[in-house]
């Protein structure tokens, strides 16, 4: 086991099927740019209704010419926390490491330590799936109950930078609709895990957030 240090968090609450979204676009300065820098995080009912999907977006505002280059950093931990009894502390986590075009999923489990600070129980590992190259269709890997992505995806994220700006300036007052999209051709690496209910405590209410995470 290796220990790993938080380097961003972003958190949300996830009710049944309702979907919450948390984004974040080149706004941590520690971050700003690299392959840690989470750029959204989604948590929603997947088709089947039993199970509970999660995607981690990192390395925001990528065009087509930077994509073909993008890797994912095999120093980087990506981390799901979910708290399945409402206390704000992580009951299991979802881990997510890149090994030699590989994406390793370990989870769900207990932590073995909470925090900042974590550490990677191999005998947790629950699956793989090949990274997907750009321009390629989606590789996707189901193991042990999890259905599994990692790979460039276009950034789903609508917002309409400009007239957001106009707003604060003083010289909108509301948003456009449909606006204009500033991520438009961007594109981000995405990790994407469903996985069934029953392993996160249920049908219930849960917590949850993603954390990124450097090796020490």
């Amino acid at each position: 086991m290796k220990p790993l240090h938080v380097k961003l968090s972003i958190a949300l609450m996830l009710l049944a099927s309702i979907v919450f979204v948390a984004a974040d676009h080149i706004d941590a300065p520690a971050v700003q740019g690299g392959a840690s820098d989470i750029t959204d995080f989604y948590a929603f009912q997947g088709s089947n209704t039993d199970n509970i999907v999660f995607v981690a977006n990192v390395q925001g505002l990528l065009s087509p010419g930077e994509t073909s280059n993008a890797s994912f950093d095999e120093n980087i931990l990506v981390e799901f926390n979910i708290d399945s009894d409402g206390d704000n502390v992580e009951d299991y986590v979802i881990q997510a490491i890149p090994r030699d075009g590989q994406m390793y999923f370990f989870g769900p489990t207990a932590p073995t330590s909470l925090g900042l600070n974590s550490m990677v129980d191999e005998q947790a590992m629950k699956g793989s799936v090949g990274i997907t190259p750009y321009g390629t269709p989606a590789v996707v890997a189901t193991q042990n109950g999890l259905s599994m992505f990692a790979g460039p995806r276009d950034d789903p994220f609508f917002f309409d930078f400009a007239q957001y700006s106009a707003i604060l300036g003083g010289t909108a007052t509301s948003f456009n609709d449909p606006g204009s999209d500033t991520f438009a051709g961007t594109n981000v690496m995405s990790i994407v895990v469903e996985v069934p209910k029953s392993l996160i405590g249920g049908s219930g209410t849960v917590n949850t957030w993603v954390e990124s995470k450097r090796k020490q």
